[in-house]
């Protein structure tokens, strides 16, 4: 059974998905011609974590951390 699902929207008519495991987590990243933002969520330390970066796309935006937290705990979110 997968620990963590993804899901992605867009042109198409279908919701593409995908599954990760613990050991892999699941990373997604949605992009225009400006720059990109990546999430990635895993598990460190047996919690569920997440991290949110921009990050460039095609040669144009650059690499920052915006936000990092434990999923389901609000009061652990940091913002950059």
């Amino acid at each position: 059974m997968s620990q963590f699902y993804g899901t992605l929207n867009g042109q198409a008519r279908t919701v593409a998905t995908r599954r990760g495991s613990k050991n892999s987590g699941v990373t997604a990243t949605a992009a225009s011609w400006a720059g990109a933002v990546r999430v990635s969520v895993s598990e460190e330390d047996g919690e569920e974590r997440f991290d949110v970066y921009m990050v460039p796309w095609h040669g144009r935006g650059e690499t920052k951390l915006l936000a990092t937290g434990v999923i389901g705990k609000p009061e652990t979110v940091k913002y950059q």
